[in-house]
C-alpha cells in the first residue's frame, strides 16, 4: 500500500489531504494546529502536532522510503524551504511543495523539490481568459501550449456541420464533444449534426488558436475594466 505525507494543511494541503483520504493508502499528517489534527485524526493513518522547523522532528516522523510528501506551510516561505531541504537530505524521492512566488519556487527546486505547485498562479491563468471572452466558460492549460476549453459556438458557425466549418484545418481547433443547447452530458458529434448557437463545445487547441476561435481580446477587455474602476473611484 502506498504511503503519503501531508506537511501543513493550509488551503492547498487540505484539498490534497481530502483527495488522498478517498484513496486506498496510508497518510501521515503533520501540522502545528491542534484543531486540524483533531479534525482529520480519524481519517489518516497517523496525525502529529509538530513544528517542522526542527530537522530531527521531520526525520523522525517521515520514513525515507515514503512514496510522496506534500508540503503546504501557507506563507511560511523559509519554513517550506527548510522542510524541503530536510526531506531531500533524508532521501525522499517525490517532494511536492506549494510555492508563493516564482523566486520561492526557484529556491524550492534548488533545495530538492521534485514538483513545485503555484495554485494561485494556476487559478489566475484559468480565470483571466474567462474575463477576456464572453464565449469561454471553462479554460484549462494542459501542456506545451495546449488548452482544453469549454466554449460557445462562435458567430457564423451555427447551422453548419463540423465538416462544413473546417474548424480543424482553418482554425487549428479540435472539437471533442458538445452539449446540445448547453444542457445535459457531453456527446460525440454525428457527421450530419448541425451546430446550434446555444451549443457548448469541448475543444482542444493551442492557446493562440483558442483565443482566436473565441474572439478573446484581452487588450480591449483591459480597457473596459480600467474604465469601470475609474468610474468606481470617481464616484467615491
Amino acid at each position: 500500500m502506498k504511503q503519503y505525507a501531508v506537511i501543513g494543511a493550509s488551503t492547498f494541503g487540505k484539498r490534497i489531504l481530502e483527495e488522498l483520504i478517498l484513496l486506498d493508502c496510508e497518510i501521515i499528517l503533520i501540522d502545528k494546529d491542534p484543531e486540524i489534527i483533531e479534525y482529520f485524526k480519524n481519517d489518516v493513518t497517523a496525525a502529529y502536532i509538530a513544528n517542522v522547523i526542527n530537522e530531527e522532528t521531520v526525520t523522525r516522523l517521515i520514513p525515507a522510503d515514503i512514496d510522496a510528501v506534500v508540503i503546504d506551510l501557507g506563507d511560511k516561505i523559509e519554513a517550506s524551504i527548510l522542510v524541503t531541504q530536510y526531506l531531500s537530505k533524508l532521501g525522499v524521492s517525490n517532494i511536492i511543495v506549494k510555492a508563493e512566488t516564482d523566486q520561492h519556487g526557484e529556491i524550492l527546486s534548488i533545495v530538492g523539490a521534485d514538483h513545485v505547485v503555484f495554485p494561485n498562479i494556476e487559478a489566475a491563468r484559468r480565470v483571466t481568459p474567462l474575463l477576456a471572452s464572453d464565449l469561454l466558460f471553462n479554460y484549462l492549460a494542459i501542456s506545451g501550449g495546449l488548452v482544453l476549453a469549454e466554449t460557445g459556438v462562435p458567430e457564423g458557425l451555427a447551422g453548419y456541420t463540423l465538416i462544413e466549418t473546417e474548424i480543424r484545418r482553418s482554425r487549428g481547433i479540435n472539437v471533442m464533444a458538445f452539449r446540445k443547447g448547453g444542457q445535459g452530458d457531453y456527446q460525440f458529434f454525428k457527421p450530419e449534426y448541425r451546430l446550434n448557437g446555444d451549443d457548448v463545445l469541448l475543444i482542444v487547441g493551442r492557446e493562440e488558436d483558442v483565443a482566436a476561435f473565441t474572439g478573446k481580446n484581452i487588450a480591449s477587455r483591459k480597457r473596459g475594466i480600467g474604465k469601470l474602476f475609474s468610474q468606481l473611484f470617481n464616484n467615491h
